[in-house]
């Protein structure tokens, strides 16, 4: 089997090079590494004109551009059509994959039972302020987390059955898992699949952020039933508990970041239930692309 690289940029020309820089250095022993796809949607600064530059370099390496931003369900879509191999990775244009964490991530695909594979999202916020600890407080239960149940995040890998998935809403990576769990595929978390990413640097960022990624959950929930793990009250018990042992000299910073969480949940299940609608296209929480 091969492996092809899908990356969804909305104007990250600041990001972009120093990614596909992190992916085109993978070293893949199992399954060899065919292409990066970038699915530019509608970027209006320099994205393109680096990512041309860039495939002039590594010719695995191509520009797809969609010309207005459709959100990024539908640049994952344009990627699922286009990519050539046969399993495909999604990695966001503002994150840095560790080496050797791209072979890691499609390791357990030589199971034929598993569809899905998800890394292992790491923070580089500054974890001495409310927002970067909250930062890191929340990737790090999504390990714990996942070490239980897998949740998938960041980075995720999944075999290429020609899928597409909804336009009119975000989390892209609960709808695949959820289509490739219903064709009888399983998802494995893989902890040593390691992906650097930047959190928002400010408390109203990071709510913002929260706030859309949990209405995203809501909605996953509301129209397809489907039960995302960090909803579940017994998983959370379990890595919040874990968390706390390890981390119990910040008391103080964990307290407020479990409230900001809290709103942020609280806001998106109102909004849910008064079923004010999903938004396929967002603003940019502009303090994550500054690496």
């Amino acid at each position: 089997m091969n492996v092809s690289v899908g990356v969804c940029a909305y104007n990250e020309a600041g990001n972009i090079a120093r990614c596909l820089e992190s992916v085109v250095s993978q070293k893949m022993e199992d399954y060899p590494l065919i292409e990066i796809v970038v699915v530019s949607s509608g970027s209006t600064d320099a994205t393109d004109d680096v990512v041309t530059q860039f495939s002039q370099r590594d010719q695995r390496v191509r520009l797809v551009r969609q010309e207005k931003r459709e959100g990024k369900n539908s640049a994952v879509n344009e990627f699922m059509r286009q990519a050539k191999g046969d399993l495909l990775v999604l990695v966001n244009a503002d994150n840095i994959v560790e080496a050797g964490s791209l072979g890691n991530l499609v390791r357990p695909f030589h199971d034929e039972k598993v569809g899905v594979a998800g890394g292992h999202p790491l923070p580089v916020n500054d974890k001495s302020t409310v927002a970067g600890f909250a930062v890191h407080m929340l990737w790090d239960m999504h390990h714990r987390l996942s070490l239980i149940y897998p949740k998938v995040g960041e980075m995720m890998a999944f075999r290429n059955l020609h899928i597409q998935i909804p336009t009119g809403m975000q989390s892209d990576e609960d709808l695949i898992r959820m289509d490739l769990e219903k064709k009888g595929y399983r998802s494995v978390y893989v902890g040593e699949a390691t992906v650097k990413n930047k959190g928002p640097s400010t408390i109203r960022d990071y709510i913002k952020q929260r706030t859309r990624v949990n209405i995203g959950e809501r909605y996953m929930k509301k129209w397809f039933d489907v039960d995302i793990p960090t909803w579940d009250p017994r998983f959370l018990f379990q890595a919040l508990q874990s968390f706390i042992k390890e981390n119990w000299r910040y008391l103080d910073k964990m307290f407020l970041a479990i409230c900001l969480e809290a709103y942020a949940r609280v806001y998106a299940s109102l909004h849910v239930r008064m079923d004010k609608g999903d938004r396929p296209v967002w603003s940019i929480v502009e303090t994550t692309k500054k690496l």
